[in-house]
């Protein structure tokens, strides 16, 4: 019998991402991936925490204590090191606090990549340095919660390149690969490198441990 196991995120983009990263995680685990989307009634958790790994426990306390299921969540974002590791958490909103879901999310994403190539546009590329950072958070009700956290390093670029992803993704050059921003990378090259996939890969003892399968 499988197992539910709700994602704490009404990030659409972030859903289909997690769900692609664990079909291939957890391939040989009989798991039902649910998004927050399918319980309409429970509100947004404010992320007021300092951490990614504090924001994302949260999120995950939340939607399991609401549903009465395992839940993950993760919490990530953009570390430029010339910024002393801004916009950090502050990543989504990094452009300012904004309101309202669905599509306005790509005019945050332009606003917020706009606003870092703006700050860094006389760094020379020496200076460049970044990483994005993923903190995946696991909370079965009556259990502690369990951490993970992956990462992976480049710089950022000049201009956007790529359509292929979403936030700074059009940005950021991965060490991995430094003729391609992570928008020109396809969906399993981007989950084989990423941080949001090193976390995850990074839970799937966890995910056995825990569940029992």
């Amino acid at each position: 019998m499988s197992r539910r196991v709700v994602l704490a995120t009404q990030n659409e983009h972030k859903v289909y991402e997690l769900r692609q990263i664990l079909a291939e995680v957890c391939r040989d685990l009989d798991l039902e991936i649910v998004g927050a989307s399918d319980f309409p009634d429970i509100p947004d958790v404010a992320e007021t925490e300092v951490t990614f790994a504090g924001n994302a426990r949260l999120k995950a306390e939340a939607l399991s204590a609401a549903t009465g299921l395992p839940a993950l969540a993760d919490d990530s974002g953009l570390a430029v090191d010339v910024l002393g590791g801004c916009p950090g958490v502050f990543s989504a909103r990094w452009s300012g606090s904004h309101a309202g879901p669905g599509a306005a999310r790509a005019d945050k994403d332009r606003a917020n990549l706009s606003l870092l190539l703006e700050q860094l546009a006389d760094v020379p590329d020496q200076h460049r340095s970044a990483a994005f950072v993923c903190a995946a958070v696991l909370v079965v009700p009556g259990r502690e919660a369990i951490t993970r956290e992956g990462r992976v390093t480049g710089r950022i670029g000049h201009t956007p390149r790529g359509t292929n992803g979403f936030g700074y993704d059009p940005i950021f050059v991965p060490d991995h690969d430094p003729s391609r921003t992570l928008a020109e990378f396809t969906d399993t090259e981007k989950n084989a490198i990423s941080h949001r996939g090193n976390a995850f890969r990074a839970m799937e003892s966890v995910l056995r441990d825990a569940l029992a399968l």
